[in-house]
């Protein structure tokens, strides 16, 4: 069941839906057997083979007490550690308790990372909606694995991803990406795949992740193009609000459609040392 839209004007519950529509993103993965979701009392982890920080996610759904928390952080790196994953990022959380979990994080080689990706949300009644006129540009749902194949392999080349992990990518994504709550988008230009994106509803706001382009392809609006047919479709579908996390590659299109900065997403950075 879908949760309501909210209410552009309530700035704290946007923020508040960035981060959950985030977190659910990343859970919705754990369909997958290849994917480890493991629920715990104090940590939810979702781990992928992916040697990407996007792709593995650790929140901390609770604290023990101060001397336990060393226990808890070592454990679960030791736990990734025999899992092989090359990278992860650990969600940063507020409050007091905390300020011992980021003390044992960076001891053990985490980088605190405020900046990780710029949190924005765009009120989709307002939103600009008149990129450039590009010839020959098509938008595909992506609702079979001969296209999210080719989704894949565009967003890995966009994203710098290396060849030898799109199999892997492809894997738990079939899982996933072709079924509500997503939306998984393969754009054309004259008949070839240059451009990806994806809408993930949740936590009451449109999510908009995976916004990719070939280079070739890029400095011609397509981009905002692929962003701005996932923010039409959130709107049809009832939606209020679109949210993503912005690059810096990106960051200005996005705010030439209309998206507005909220917070930073802060993170713990791990790159299996």
């Amino acid at each position: 069941m879908q949760n309501a839209p909210i209410d552009y004007s309530v700035s704290r519950l946007v923020k508040a839906a960035i981060k959950e529509n985030w977190k659910s993103y990343h859970y919705c993965l754990g369909r997958a057997p290849s994917v480890e979701l493991s629920i715990g009392k104090y940590l939810t982890w979702l781990v992928t083979n992916m040697p990407d920080h996007f792709m593995n996610l650790v929140v901390c759904t609770g604290l023990p007490e101060d001397g336990l928390i060393d226990e808890l952080v070592a454990d679960a790196l030791a736990h990734f550690k025999s899992l092989n994953i090359k990278k992860l990022s650990w969600l940063a959380e507020e409050g007091v308790p905390a300020l011992e979990l980021k003390k044992q994080l960076i001891r053990r080689g985490l980088t605190f990372r405020e900046s990780f990706a710029a949190e924005m949300a765009i009120d989709l009644a307002n939103m600009n909606v008149e990129p450039a006129s590009i010839p020959g540009l098509e938008f595909i749902h992506v609702d079979d694995e001969l296209r999210l194949r080719e989704w894949i392999h565009v967003a890995s080349v966009g994203f710098g991803v290396p060849a030898d992990v799109e199999d892997t990518w492809f894997e738990f994504f079939n899982y996933a990406a072709c079924d509500s709550p997503f939306h998984t988008y393969l754009t054309l230009l004259d008949g070839k795949p240059v451009a990806t994106s994806q809408l993930f509803t949740s936590a009451g706001v449109a999510g908009i992740y995976n916004v990719s382009c070939l280079p070739e392809s890029r400095g011609r609006g397509v981009g905002a193009a692929v962003t701005l047919k996932a923010l039409l479709d959130a709107r049809e579908l009832g939606y209020k609000v679109g949210i993503l996390q912005a690059s810096s590659q990106g960051y200005s299109v996005y705010r030439r459609l209309g998206f507005e900065d909220f917070e930073k997403l802060s993170v713990y950075l791990w790159d299996g040392g």
